[in-house]
């Protein structure tokens, strides 16, 4: 019986104590690791390339969705969830399992089974990618964006964002300092940060409207945004438009 190389990447304790004691009763399952947080469960997803990964949904550092979008291996994965209305049906649409606290020793052997046949199927990555990548709306506007810089992870608390740029499949994520590449859509962060907060003035640039210093015409049907850090936006029509309804102009 060929045997599936496990690591749990939860960050309470009695969970992962439960885990084990599961695992240790099943023949075809080596549990190769344990992490309590998410930034530990990167770095061994990326060193000790895992079959199947447990991961917690809720994790203070970094979320389990956000640990997926910086890996670079990409695992079959069963997220172990309290209730989470957003995060289920994400899971259910995009052919990743997930287990609900308190779960029992029956429950976790389907959801293995289940990525076991996804990994002889050689679409586990797929399923990953397909959740990474998923545009619908999340439940609340995001609070942080999580990116990768070489091997280093970074949590950016969107406060912190000046303004986002599309740069083919991927946008660049400006803030004051830094620049970095993350693979997502400007449709993502347009529907996902909070309208009160970030204008989508051009079809490349999305701006914090906090981070405005003055607008200014530009042309005959357009204006040119100017942020405190001096750099220049030029919006669209439609943008100009939903500027001025952010900004009650």
């Amino acid at each position: 019986m060929s045997e599936f190389k496990l690591l749990i990447v939860e960050d309470e304790e009695p969970a992962r104590l439960l885990l084990k004691k599961y695992v240790s009763e099943m023949d075809d399952i080596e549990l190769i690791g344990e992490c309590t947080d998410g930034f530990a469960g990167v770095k061994s997803i990326n060193e000790l390339k895992p079959d199947i990964v447990i991961l917690d949904i809720n994790m203070p550092k970094l979320t389990g969705l956000e640990l997926l979008e910086v890996i670079e291996h990409k695992p079959a994965v069963i997220f172990s969830t309290a209730y989470d209305q957003y995060a289920i049906a994400a899971f259910e649409k995009n052919a990743v399992d997930y287990i609900m606290k308190p779960y029992s020793k029956a429950r976790l052997r389907q959801a293995l089974d289940k990525a076991c046949k996804s990994i002889d199927a050689g679409n586990a990555a797929d399923a990953i990618d397909s959740l990474v990548k998923n545009e619908e709306p999340k439940a609340e506007p995001i609070r942080r964006v999580a990116v990768k810089n070489g091997t280093k992870i970074f949590v950016i608390p969107i406060e912190k964002v000046d303004f986002i740029e599309a740069d083919g499949d991927y946008v660049k994520v400006h803030t004051g300092e830094s620049t970095y590449l993350k693979e997502k859509t400007m449709r993502f962060f347009e529907m996902n940060l909070s309208p009160d907060e970030f204008v989508r003035v051009h079809r490349s640039f999305i701006i914090n409207v906090n981070e405005i210093s003055k607008v200014e015409p530009y042309d005959k049907d357009s204006h040119v945004v100017i942020l405190r850090s001096g750099k220049q936006i030029k919006t669209s029509v439609a943008g100009y438009k939903a500027l001025k309804n952010c900004l009650g102009i």
